[in-house]
């Protein structure tokens, strides 16, 4: 008995996946349609993406707050270089640089300023939202042409782009964590913070790594987002935080730090939005569905501690 307890608390989130699907697939036959499944893993394609970024900061033991701001300002900065320059590539080339040096700053305030991860996110994420707004006028930037549109609204062999994308950050964070030093790094800063530094771990060095990684990750969110709307809008990204700590915290990882995969993070998100799409196949109020998630977000982390103790 023991040991099955151990083990559905282990495989919680996929046994959770599966009954949560067939739930759904029961209460609404629509759910296992080929167009609805491919809606729903391109809907969950930008919460994967982010998800799959910060799961490396919480890893650590912190927390980024700011990557819905840095969705917002990566696709202004993209939109505004495809204007200016027609060119595609450069619009992807700025978005990502100012997600990069976006967790940059992120990284150097919280492994050198020593201010707790919490508070330097929730700062961070005021100052790049207002940048944005001051950036953009406060006003969508629109009239990026159809071919950037199609980026990211088209298929490769009947799927999605977005969906693509998706996999593609998933295998280099998976591989980034489980098959090399610098993962293993990872997860010694997030077990014991002080041990790592006294065993030569540049603990600074990881921490400000994981920060970068989640904001390159909301930078290629931001691009999606802007390429499938066609407009980059400063209110872009907001309460996207949110979405990806629930997906995580879901999927398994310890808000700690130190325990916790990416494929976890992975099947929290599809978690997510399974539920979402059921709900709105069942035609739940949107006020309704966040009552519901809070719920969700709350066992979870209920499940996690039985787990610990």
């Amino acid at each position: 008995m023991t040991n099955i307890k151990d083990n559905l608390l282990k495989y919680k989130s996929i046994l959770a996946l599966i009954i949560l699907c067939i739930i759904v697939s029961v209460i609404s036959p629509t759910f296992l349609q080929i167009s609805n499944l491919r809606n729903l893993f391109t809907q969950i394609s930008v919460n994967a993406v982010i998800s799959l970024g910060m799961t490396f900061v919480i890893l650590t033991g912190g927390i980024d707050l700011s990557v819905g701001s840095i969705v917002a300002i990566s696709g202004a900065v993209s939109a505004v270089t495809i204007k200016n320059t027609g060119s595609i590539s450069l619009g992807i080339l700025a978005a990502l640089f100012t997600g990069i040096l976006v967790g940059f700053i992120n990284g150097i305030i919280v492994s050198k300023g020593r201010i707790q991860a919490f508070i330097a996110t929730l700062a961070t994420q005021t100052v790049f939202r207002g940048v944005t707004y001051v950036f953009t006028g406060g006003n969508p930037i629109s009239g990026l042409g159809d071919s950037f549109m199609k980026l990211t609204n088209s298929r490769i062999l009947g799927i999605p782009v977005p969906v693509i994308i998706t996999i593609i950050v998933f295998a280099i964070c998976a591989y980034v964590l489980t098959q090399t030093r610098y993962g293993r790094y990872v997860y010694a800063v997030g077990g014991n913070e002080d041990s790592s530094r006294l065993s030569g771990i540049n603990v600074n060095g990881v921490k400000n790594w994981v920060y970068i990684i989640s904001g390159a990750t909301a930078a290629i969110a931001g691009i999606i987002v802007t390429s499938r709307i066609g407009s980059a809008a400063p209110t872009a990204g907001s309460g996207y935080e949110l979405d990806a700590i629930a997906a995580i915290v879901i999927g398994g990882t310890n808000l700690v730090g130190g325990e916790g995969t990416i494929l976890g993070t992975l099947i929290g998100v599809l978690i997510i939005g399974v539920l979402n799409n059921g709900l709105n196949l069942m035609d739940v109020s949107a006020f309704y569905q966040t009552i519901v998630k809070g719920l969700v977000i709350l066992l979870a982390v209920l499940i996690d501690k039985k787990k610990a103790n």
